[in-house]
């Protein structure tokens, strides 16, 4: 069977890609490429779902908000 699932891909301060999955929660990972990514993010999904099924959710989009701080 193939599940498809929406990865977040942020870059951080230190130039790391990170890689999260709403569905899964606490499925995190991260790598200085985005090709090494891809390959951790599969191998993150495979864990999480031996302990853990989906929570459904639905993509609404990205939104921007700027604060005087």
């Amino acid at each position: 069977m193939i599940r498809e699932f929406r990865v977040v891909i942020e870059k951080d301060k230190d130039g790391y890609f990170v890689a999260s999955l709403p569905t899964l929660r606490g499925c995190h990972t991260q790598a200085r490429s985005l090709d090494a990514l891809m390959k951790r993010v599969r191998e993150a999904i495979e864990l999480c779902l031996e302990v853990e099924e989906p929570v459904p959710t639905e993509f609404v989009g990205v939104q921007r908000i700027a604060i005087t701080a």
